[in-house]
């Protein structure tokens, strides 16, 4: 049966030009035969649902720990958030929405137990063996740790989701190939000698909504988060110009509103103006820019997803208020500390004896020297979501801290 994929369309609307093609791919790096009914982007986005990560992000922290309720969010229903924003982007500025979506799903992969702090305990222990990154370790899980298919270990998706996952941030070298920011994560230098995704350029477009995208769902959602854990308050919110303006346009059209849908009506004018502003100055920097391909985009020297002037520093005041009033807030890095202790423990553990981690993460470490050692406990580790590292620990030691 034959199938021309050009005329299917796969539920495209209109493409511009500067947009990823998927009959254009530059391929994947075992070469596969095309599928009957999905694009190249689609079956990646497809491979990356049905991954063993993804399944995990159920239970990996975004903020809050598990115990502390249900309604806080996780890591897969912050990607979930991201994914409708990339995609909602992508349609707008009329790109693949298959890939801006890939993107979005698969660029928490990477993250440890325990947030930002499993990440930097992970990455202080692995200070001598080449540190931990968690972008570059979602590269690793869609290029090794992913064990599902005869034929190539990871997922074998596209050049084009692999540049997005590794470079939705920016480009990680300049043109002598020198880190731009701080040296570039070995596992993404490793990669890119099997395949080179082009480090000096900036990502496509669908990548870089795919990034806006993080900012502009974790800027709003952990806002709803700390209104719910009580850590902020709508007085705390007047501080921040930009949120003041919200809350002032939802109480003056709703002076009676109960609490928890004044908080809602905030997050959802939040997210409408941030979105409606990264279209507007993406639109601006196409106009300006003139792109007539994807890869006009990448060598523009500059984001063309990104938020105005005015939005930046509304941006920038976000951050800094929940950095200063939520991320370290007292009860939330006490939970940290525990954490962390759980983290070392753990990696020590294993590093001692790795064949504590069973399976065939134990298979033939004795031939392993001490670097490959700790990066298969750091692989192993980084894969566990909150609740088995806990449980982990409790098996091994005598005391496990309550994250409390």
């Amino acid at each position: 049966m034959t199938v021309d994929q050009s005329a299917l369309g796969f539920g495209m609307g209109e493409r511009a030009v500067w947009a990823s093609n998927p009959l254009l791919s530059r391929g994947r790096l075992y070469p596969e035969n095309s599928s009957l009914t999905r694009s190249e982007f689609q079956r990646d986005r497809d491979r990356i649902i049905h991954t063993t990560a993804f399944r995990r992000l159920k239970h990996k922290t975004q903020v809050f720990v598990a115990h502390e309720g249900d309604h806080y969010r996780t890591r897969l229903t912050h990607t979930i958030e991201v994914a409708q924003i990339a995609r909602a982007l992508a349609r707008a500025l009329k790109l693949d929405e298959d890939l801006a979506e890939g993107v979005a799903l698969v660029h928490d992969f990477g993250h440890t137990p325990f947030g930002h702090t499993g990440e930097d305990a992970l990455n202080a222990l692995m200070r001598d063996y080449g540190g931990f990154d968690h972008n570059a370790q979602s590269l690793r899980i869609v290029t090794q740790l992913e064990r599902r298919y005869a034929m190539f270990d990871g997922l074998n998706l596209t050049w084009e989701s692999l540049e997005g996952l590794a470079k939705h941030n920016g480009p990680l070298t300049d043109g002598e190939g020198k880190g731009l920011k701080s040296a570039v994560p070995q596992p993404i230098l490793d990669y890119c000698k099997l395949q080179d995704l082009e480090l000096a350029t900036f990502a496509s477009l669908e990548a870089q909504v795919a990034a806006i995208a993080d900012d502009i769902a974790y800027n709003t959602h952990d806002i709803d988060d700390g209104l719910r854990s009580g850590l902020l308050t709508f007085e705390m919110l007047e501080n921040v110009p930009f949120l003041h303006d919200l809350l002032t346009t939802v109480r003056d059209l709703y002076p009676e509103l109960e609490d928890s849908r004044t908080t809602h009506e905030i997050m959802r004018r939040q997210i409408t103006i941030m979105v409606e502003d990264v279209i507007s100055t993406a639109q601006k920097n196409l106009s300006r820019i003139n792109p007539k391909s994807a890869d006009d985009i990448r060598h523009a020297g500059m984001a063309v997803a990104q938020f105005s002037e005015a939005m930046q520093i509304a941006d920038r005041s976000i951050k800094s208020f929940l950095h200063e009033n939520m991320y370290r807030h007292a009860d939330v890095m006490r939970v940290r500390e525990q954490a962390s202790t759980i983290v070392n423990d753990i990696f020590n553990a294993y590093m001692e004896d790795p064949r504590l981690m069973g399976g065939h993460w134990a298979d033939d470490v004795d031939k392993l020297d001490r670097g490959e050692v700790a990066r298969r406990v750091a692989d192993y580790l980084a894969g566990m979501t909150d609740t088995f590292a806990v449980t982990q620990h409790r098996a091994m030691f005598d005391h496990t801290p309550e994250l409390r």
